[in-house]
């Protein structure tokens, strides 16, 4: 039976733990990752815009002599791809193995840039100024064509960002809570959680942004698939993060996912306008990969969608496989030390 203390001695219990100080530990921990979390945000998403430098964009050119001279005016600012004739050009740009096309006759003083605005803002911007630099110190004509523009409701061209953004943070958010409810729903029951409400994600997000808004012209059964795969590939991740890490997980699927995954996915900044370091892992992480996906489903008829989708199904596989054999490393584990 219980013994119950009497009014003194409860109030003596309050005193005592009320004075006593918590460790510094339970204070600087949040502390120190809010102030982490913070400036990787701010480094991050600033820091790659303040002097974004084209580097090896892929540009086809048609025809040797021409070839010759952009590579040696323009050095490794763009990766020339020499074609036959501007049909060839074309066909590459259309395949998105290329960002733009560039041909003009020998006998002629005009040139003819055909760019693939859809790759972005930044980077059209930048083979613009570099092919236009170029004409202009050889007096030369220069015509611009955008031949795979953005959608009509996505003048920007930002609606592949925000919907990628979007889609991971509702992954992540779903993954969280599910951490909270490990002592109320079974292993199997979470895994149900985080594949049907991921399926859920990427089909309401494909609604919104497709047939409702018009700003992502992608067919709806293939973006709604890479969707799902980018809601599962977030929500396994930070689960996988969570149960192996902890409480520093969350913070660490924050920083891997919502800052560097996001302001590295070539979005706001193309991918070849990166610095390397950030331009290594853009197509790695589950936002790169997506936005990619995204702009490939959208304009260039999935061409190079196999890749990123690809990527992010391996990130919810590992992740998922990864958390499953957690209860089985735990239970080897205990039997050892006992």
């Amino acid at each position: 039976m219980a013994t119950r203390l009497g009014p003194a001695a409860e109030a003596d219990l309050t005193t005592a733990s009320s004075s006593t100080a918590p460790p510094v530990r339970l204070w600087l921990q949040p502390a120190v990752i809010a102030l982490v979390v913070v400036a990787a945000f701010v480094g991050c998403y600033v820091g790659l815009q303040r002097n974004p430098q084209p580097h090896r964009v892929p540009v086809a050119v048609a025809g040797q002599e021409l070839s010759g001279e952009i590579r040696q005016v323009l050095g490794d600012s763009v990766d020339v791809h020499p074609v036959a004739d501007a049909a060839t050009g074309h066909a590459e740009l259309e395949r998105r193995d290329v960002v733009a096309a560039l041909s003009g006759r020998a006998d002629s003083d005009r040139l003819r840039l055909e760019v693939g605005g859809a790759n972005g803002q930044s980077t059209t911007t930048a083979v613009k100024s570099l092919i236009g630099a170029y004409a202009h110190g050889s007096s030369q004509r220069l015509t611009t064509v955008d031949v795979v523009p953005f959608a009509r409701f996505d003048s920007r061209g930002l609606a592949g960002f925000y919907l990628a953004f979007g889609v991971t943070l509702a992954g992540f958010v779903l993954a969280q809570n599910a951490l909270g409810l490990a002592n109320h729903l079974h292993l199997r029951h979470r895994f149900w959680l985080l594949s049907g409400a991921s399926v859920a994600i990427g089909i309401v997000a494909t609604v919104i942004a497709g047939p409702i808004l018009g700003a992502v012209p992608a067919p709806v059964m293939p973006l709604a698939f890479g969707l799902t795969l980018l809601a599962a590939a977030a929500a396994f991740t930070t689960k996988l993060l969570g149960t192996y890490l902890g409480p520093v997980g969350v913070p660490v699927a924050t920083l891997l996912l919502l800052t560097v995954g996001n302001s590295t996915s070539g979005a706001t900044i193309g991918p070849d306008l990166l610095p390397p370091a950030a331009r290594a892992v853009s197509a790695l992480l589950p936002p790169g990969a997506a936005v990619r996906a995204v702009t490939d489903l959208s304009y260039f008829h999935g061409a190079q969608a196999v890749q990123p989708l690809a990527t992010l199904a391996l990130w919810a596989v590992i992740s998922a496989v990864l958390v499953s054999l957690r209860p089985h490393l735990r239970r080897r584990r205990t039997r050892v030390t006992t």
